[in-house]
């Protein structure tokens, strides 16, 4: 019986390094819109999630002898309508982790039918890193976004349209930048045009009609500029669900505005195949990530 105590303190140790060091809300104080959601929240199917009407951050420290200083906040997919958050949210922050990287899952809230409801998550997400920055081990200049399908439209949204933060705000998280300072997308829906954007996910962020304020401001490839950050695309040819041709009209409007990027288009991966699965060229990207980081920089 004895030996009983310090043999649960191992393993408590050793689950320890893979689980996430933080959960915190994303708006401790109450957020500034309302999606209106009364529903309770639901899993299934593994690690799904519905019915979001909280926004929370689970933060992924790496060890101190592994830290780069690195960040990367997940946006998982869905469809703006559900979150996958397992294959596109916590084993991508885990294998961060691994690489000495800081990786941030944001479960954001779903807009049912209030269109400004995830991009203010995304925004908060980054300006909350960069506000704990300090004290979470990690370089304010090397904070990133990721996404994945309607998670990359999220992502790359927050990635275009961004802001210094407001000095004059009582909020001390308000008062730093949104800006990511890199982007990482995974297939992702980038466009409302509806000649080649997922209509699903148009759908559920703007509704069915034919808003075109809308469709023009979460069109991210008219939003590049030259203070864009830089961005590596990961997608498959035979992607039946988002036309490759979101992330192709993106790269485009990267290199006019001269933004640094790098785009690899798998032959075979379909849509949503996520980190690790097993079989497909296309399970190499995370290492191709982790490359690019390393010529840019942004780790050593």
């Amino acid at each position: 019986m004895k030996l009983i105590f310090p043999v649960l303190l191992f393993f408590m140790s050793v689950t320890s390094v893979f689980a996430q060091d933080l959960t915190l809300k994303v708006w401790p104080n109450g957020a500034p819109n309302d999606n209106g959601m009364t529903d309770p929240e639901e899993k299934y199917d593994g690690v799904r999630v519905r019915n979001v009407s909280e926004a929370e951050m689970y933060v992924y420290l790496p060890e101190k002898e592994k830290n780069t200083g690195a960040a990367v906040v997940i946006c998982p997919g869905g469809g703006y309508w559900i979150e996958a958050m397992n294959h596109e949210g916590f084993d991508i922050a885990k294998f961060l982790q691994e690489q000495g990287i800081a990786g941030i899952v944001l479960k954001y809230r779903l807009p049912y039918g209030n269109d400004e409801v995830p991009s203010s998550d995304a925004r908060r997400a980054v300006r909350t890193v960069r506000a704990n920055a300090a004290e979470w081990g990690i370089d304010p200049e090397k904070i990133g976004i990721a996404g994945s399908s309607a998670g990359g439209h999220l992502a790359s949204t927050a990635g275009t349209v961004f802001d210094p933060g407001n000095p004059e705000s009582d909020d001390p998280v308000e008062q730093v930048s949104c800006r990511p300072d890199f982007m990482l997308l995974l297939y992702p829906v980038i466009t409302m045009n509806e000649e080649f954007t997922h209509m699903g996910s148009r759908v559920n962020l703007i509704g069915e009609g034919h808003n075109m304020k809308l469709v023009k401001k979460y069109s991210n490839e008219l939003n590049v500029n030259s203070e864009t950050p830089p961005t590596f695309l990961i997608l498959a040819d035979d992607d039946g669900a988002v036309p490759p041709r979101n992330s192709i009209e993106f790269y485009s409007a990267l290199k006019r505005y001269k933004v640094p990027a790098e785009m690899h288009i798998f032959q075979k991966g379909g849509h949503g195949f996520g980190i690790r699965q097993e079989g497909i060229p296309a399970n190499n990207w995370p290492n191709l990530f982790v490359d690019w980081l390393k010529a840019r920089k942004v780790i050593e």
